[in-house]
């Protein structure tokens, strides 16, 4: 396991830290081998039930892909698809969770880190972050869940725009063309998240958890009742945190939701 990614917890909330400040938190092949093993620790702690994304420090969230390996992984046809196959299973750990998931973007998020804050469910940013995702300026092009993804959040002639240019994008208009969801003035990102973070720890995990998979099936195409989704709507009324929630509505209070 590398030490340029790393998970860690305060109280509920998990962090996953990209951690190479030297290199502007640069992903190499390591960092996204490593990420799937990670999310499944995080998966796994049943005090966890948020998990930031960000980097280590407020230069960047990361800046790319580290150039570095290239010569590498896209040496022979067969490392590139070795390649392509690591950093597609890291997005789709990321991307399919079951606890909600944040990115936390200052500086740079470019390219595959942009790609990577695209597999949380909300990216917050703060005044002063730099977004873009550059595949037309190397020659490159992204598999279809990776575009998608994109799509789905900024629509298609605005992910094309994005992907054809290469340009990048200040905050604030990423925050208007929907590609982050919320934008915050210097010094105040850290605290914004916290209290959002505290605030969905506060809800009921069950409801959270199920909503998020609901979405997830929407955007995978299905557009009636799948089994899955059946079974999550049936099982709110016969679960703990439905039974705390009425009763703490009766009588007048806050609930504490016993579900992780």
């Amino acid at each position: 396991m590398t030490e340029d990614i790393q998970l860690s917890k305060d109280g509920v909330v998990g962090h996953l830290v990209l951690n190479r400040p030297d290199k502007l938190n640069a992903l190499n092949k390591a960092m996204w081998a490593a990420i799937p093993e990670l999310l499944e620790e995080a998966a796994a702690d049943p005090e966890l039930k948020v998990l930031v994304v960000h980097g280590a420090d407020a230069r960047a969230f990361a800046a790319g892909a580290d150039i570095s390996e290239f010569g590498e992984v896209f040496g022979t046809r067969q490392a590139a698809k070795e390649f392509s196959k690591v950093v597609t299973d890291a997005h789709a750990a990321l991307h399919n969770l079951a606890k909600p998931t944040i990115a936390r973007i200052q500086g740079r998020c470019i390219g595959g880190g942009c790609g990577l804050a695209l597999c949380c469910d909300l990216r917050f940013a703060e005044v002063g972050a730099t977004l873009g995702i550059t595949p037309a300026k190397l020659g490159l092009a992204y598999r279809l869940p990776e575009t998608k993804r994109l799509v789905d959040l900024v629509g298609p002639s605005k992910a094309k725009d994005i992907l054809f240019s290469g340009r990048l994008l200040d905050a604030e208009e990423a925050l208007q063309i929907g590609l982050i969801d919320r934008l915050f003035e210097t010094g105040s990102l850290h605290a914004e998240t916290e209290a959002y973070c505290a605030l969905l720890a506060r809800n009921s995990q069950y409801s959270i958890r199920a909503i998020k998979r609901i979405v997830n099936l929407i955007l995978e195409g299905n557009p009636k009742d799948t089994a899955e989704s059946l079974a999550l709507e049936a099982g709110g009324p016969e679960g703990d945190d439905f039974k705390e929630g009425t009763r703490a509505f009766m009588e007048k209070r806050k609930p504490h939701f016993p579900y992780s």
